[in-house]
């Protein structure tokens, strides 16, 4: 902003210095042709001009000194140093920032913080006091700034850094549906989607998936709610492969679930208002955080995924004793390698042991359209239905 408002100035001083020199030169000829005819002229025009061209020469070097402090961040570090403020990770207490929105931490005594005027997503953080019974302790409270990046399927998308389970910070999407805004008393269940590429969130791999969020939402086969976008971790080139192959070390993501209900208005996290969702690359993650943590997510959604069939039944009966799993196995009914991996997955879960035994698992295999786009919207609306209806129940 300083370099912008100064770079005219400097213009305009450089172009009045150079007519001003110019004016000076061909007087100071006029002068010399003079003398040579014997004739005496009138100096104080010609050094009138040099003054002010050597007044516009200080001027311009001033105002180019100037404009490179400002470009190198002298001026307007205030604004650097609270920028890098909001960016900023701090490992030690567990908080993450990125511009946009900010949310207040809880205040003392369990009772709710209220977030700042000016940012009207930003609400009260839930209370300890009204976390849900199955649900896992919470991490300390993180505040974080969202930015508005988007409003796909009538909703807004908003985007911030939070930390991930190991600690380094991630880029997280927020998809707020169109209610959101119209009810703003209201609380709203949650569903994280899994994303299959490292470094990228699940709404960059299924572009469309806000479309079936949102008609899902207004033909009133499911309730609004809330939908979360972690960026896969790095470190590997398919992330949920490994997941799918070792599930029992899905991490309690403690960060997400504390950052994301201080800065929305969310139910309290835990089994009766949390699930999870992956579409295609993302399914085996998605099946993995539903059978793995039961007391973290009431129910999961794996559309069109690939199973390692063996690795998730024996993590079904490793899970909670307390919670049973629900997951959904949905593919299109001409997807006959999807099919035969969720009837393998839903035969080993029945005739596994513990939790797995007792797991809730269904397969969706009645949608067909025309291209692989629509059968994926609909699948896509088909699960979050599920999901809802699911959570409803259990809330």
């Amino acid at each position: 902003m300083v370099r912008s408002l100064l770079v005219i100035p400097l213009l305009a001083a450089a172009a009045g210095g150079v007519w001003l020199a110019r004016g000076a030169l061909l007087r100071w000829r006029d002068l010399r042709a003079a003398e040579t005819y014997e004739l005496t002229g009138d100096q104080r025009p010609m050094l009138m001009r040099a003054a002010g061209a050597m007044v516009c020469g200080v001027f311009v070097t001033l105002l180019t000194v100037l404009t490179a402090l400002g470009t190198f961040g002298v001026f307007g570090s205030s604004e650097s140093r609270s920028g890098a403020a909001e960016l900023a990770v701090d490992p030690a207490d567990g908080t993450a920032a990125a511009g946009g929105r900010q949310a207040a931490p809880p205040a003392a005594d369990g009772a709710p913080a209220t977030a700042p005027a000016p940012a009207p997503p930003a609400v009260p953080a839930v209370p300890a006091a009204e976390a849900a019974p199955g649900a896992a302790p919470a991490a300390a409270p993180v505040t974080s700034r969202f930015d508005s990046v988007g409003h796909p399927g009538g909703g807004e998308l908003l985007q911030s850094a939070v930390l991930g389970p190991d600690g380094h910070p991630r880029n997280v999407r927020v998809w707020l549906p169109a209610q959101y805004a119209k009810e703003p008393n209201a609380r709203f269940p949650v569903v994280v989607m899994q994303a299959a590429t490292p470094r990228k969130t699940a709404d960059a791999e299924v572009p469309d998936v806000f479309e079936g969020l949102s008609s899902a939402v207004q033909t009133g086969k499911a309730r609004p709610f809330i939908l979360v976008a972690p960026e896969a971790p790095n470190g590997t080139e398919h992330p949920c492969d490994l997941v799918a192959a070792a599930p029992q070390a899905v991490a309690d993501d403690a960060a997400l679930r504390t950052t994301i209900a201080a800065s929305f208005r969310t139910l309290p996290p835990g089994p009766a208002s949390w699930g999870t969702l992956g579409v295609e690359g993302g399914a085996p993650c998605a099946a993995a955080a539903g059978l793995a943590r039961p007391d973290l997510y009431g129910a999961a959604a794996a559309v069109s995924g690939r199973f390692d069939t063996a690795a998730l039944a024996l993590t079904g009966a490793e899970a909670p004793a307390n919670a049973a799993p629900k997951l959904l196995l949905a593919a299109a009914k001409g997807d006959a390698a999807g099919l035969d991996a969720a009837r393998k997955l839903q035969a080993a879960l029945r005739g596994g042991t513990g939790a797995a035994a007792r797991a809730d698992v269904r397969i969706s295999e009645n949608v067909q359209d025309y291209t692989p786009d629509r059968e994926r919207l609909r699948l896509v609306r088909q699960a979050v239905q599920y999901l809802a209806e699911t959570l409803a129940k259990a809330s």
